[in-house]
């Protein structure tokens, strides 16, 4: 057994999980650490929406990605030495399982408990890790790996938007959503990122199923109040139809309209405005039909090279003028400094005296005609208000859905295990073995020495060999597994991955040693009560 104590008088680090009862004195340093995740109900909802609603044709769920997927180095692990159990053994059941009985085993069979926990990491991305459901007083817990709760490499806070979703297939989550309420996670972790304490114990509220529901009319009022699921229902209708509306019902009714952005195109002169002479619409009000001259500002030798006339592309004296405006010292520097960027088409001229000196600055804009006619449309509609009662159901607790595997603490080493996850990453060597995309198992004795790796400080996890990739991060080590039962006894979570023959494929994975401070983690986690999020 390892032990970080803090000296006396020293400093605590500073991290998003909080040591409880932290007194002075090293020696009174709790075991246990915990951070709040959605704190209320609301926070819930909001989290649990974040992940299924659709955004275009898919979720968030299916959007997230393996926490480490990607290509990347094997943990350097070697082994040496023995574990040293800090007590006797212990045992929890298994939900279910607490008046124990006999069954056979046939078949390798997946367990219901195990799923893909999803969050925000610290750089804003969509994640996934592997989980399971374990016993607990309230049904209500979720075993996984520290790093796939809280940001280890980065010294961060809990990860945002954090839930469950036992059995999770392509975007769907057929047991419910369960949202993390509290983390608990080993002090030594928190407040040292010490990857011998690698593990979380999370508690959720029930889950929730989003969906469906029964929508019923309100009015514009009652729709506004609302606070649940809630939508509009929007009628195309004539002009005559919305001024009808509007008189009955008043402005603020749910009659609406919109001015849509006018559509502007170059036409034709007119035949009428020959005899108009320089009395030109310049104004942005519209000219007959809709249709008026605008002045469109060109180089001087553009202008002077302009036919005279009413015709498209033909000089504008009335807006060019014929000759320079006054303008601000200030103003012509600015112009000055435009122009020779080529964002000031005019001329600037100096006002001389006779003698030659500067008496003032001025400015000259060139303009050519355009016609262009301008097509206003105006959109009217009618909106009836619905609210859905229904569209968020509670799906009960986690355990009485899926169960909750049981825990051991304290073991001989070599255990045969089970180990579930959702491997994903490719190898080192770049081989994709896996997808993510359905959980997968693999089983062993686990390793009579601990596995030590200075760079991920570890110094005395157990080891297993295995081809998994990383994405089963934090997927449970079953002893004692019951393929027809589905049901064993978690006795680690998949922490690191190494390659020990050095041929560019994983071929170990390891978990922290499971002893008597991991069972008061857990046993403080497991003791917590969470309720449902659904008034």
């Amino acid at each position: 057994m390892k032990r970080i104590l803090l000296p006396a008088g020293g400093a605590v680090l500073a991290t998003g999980l909080l040591a409880a009862g932290l007194a002075g004195t090293a020696n009174a340093v709790p075991d246990w650490a915990y951070d709040t995740m959605a704190k209320d109900a609301p926070s819930a909802v909001d989290v649990a929406e974040f992940w299924t609603k659709a955004n275009g044709h898919t979720n968030n769920l299916a959007k997230a990605t393996a926490y480490t997927d990607e290509t990347i180095a094997a943990s350097k692990l070697s082994a040496s030495g023995n574990y040293t159990p800090d007590g006797k053994p212990g045992i929890v059941a298994p939900i279910g399982e607490e008046k124990k009985s006999s069954a056979k085993v046939k078949n390798i069979n997946l367990p219901k408990t195990i799923g893909k926990v999803f969050f925000v990491d610290s750089e804003g991305e969509l994640k996934w890790c592997s989980a399971t459901s374990i016993q607990s007083k309230y049904r209500n817990l979720v075993a996984t790996a520290g790093h796939c709760v809280y940001d280890d490499k980065k010294n961060a806070s809990a990860m945002d938007n954090w839930v469950f979703v036992p059995g999770y297939y392509q975007g769907k989550a057929p047991w419910g959503v369960y949202v993390g309420k509290t983390a608990y996670t080993h002090y030594d972790y928190s407040v040292y990122n010490d990857r011998d304490r690698d593990y979380a114990f999370v508690t959720v509220y029930n889950g929730i199923h989003i969906g469906g529901g029964k929508a019923t009319q309100v009015t514009a009022k009652e729709f506004a109040e609302y606070k649940g699921a809630k939508y509009i229902d929007e009628k195309t209708i004539t002009a005559d139809e919305f001024k009808a509306g509007v008189e009955k019902y008043g402005v603020d009714g749910p009659f609406k309209s919109k001015v849509v952005d006018p559509k502007v195109e170059t036409v034709a002169k007119p035949a009428h405005v020959d005899t108009l002479g320089e009395l030109l619409p310049y104004s942005d009000d519209d000219g007959k039909d809709g249709i008026k001259v605008v002045g469109v500002e060109v180089v001087k030798s553009a202008y002077l090279a302009a036919p005279d006339g009413y015709d498209n592309n033909a000089k504008s004296p009335y807006l060019t003028g014929n000759k320079p405006t006054p303008i601000s010292l200030e103003e012509y520097n600015t112009l000055k400094a435009a122009k020779a960027e080529g964002k000031f088409l005019g001329e600037l001229t100096e006002f001389k005296d006779a003698k030659g000196n500067v008496i003032g600055w001025g400015k000259q804009s060139f303009y050519v005609r355009k016609w262009v006619k301008s097509t206003v449309q105006t959109n009217y509609w009618v909106e009836t208000y619905f609210v859905v009662e229904g569209y968020i159901k509670d799906a009960g607790r986690l355990g009485d859905n899926v169960g909750g595997q049981g825990f051991v603490w304290n073991q001989k080493p070599e255990q045969t295990v089970f180990v579930f996850g959702y491997p994903a990453a490719p190898h080192p060597d770049g081989n994709k073995a896996y997808t993510g995309v359905t959980p997968k198992w693999t089983y062993g004795k686990t390793s009579g020495k601990v596995y030590v790796s200075a760079a991920e400080k570890v110094e005395e996890h157990v080891g297993l060999k295995s081809s998994f990739t990383p994405g089963a991060d934090g997927g449970p080590w079953l002893a004692k597994y019951s393929n027809a039962k589905r049901l064993g006894y978690v006795n680690g979570v998949t922490s690191l991955f190494g390659d020990q023959d050095k041929n560019g494929r994983f071929d170990t994975i390891t978990s922290p040693y499971f002893d008597g401070e991991t069972a008061t983690v857990y046993s403080k986690a497991a003791a917590v009560w969470s309720g449902s999020i659904v008034k």
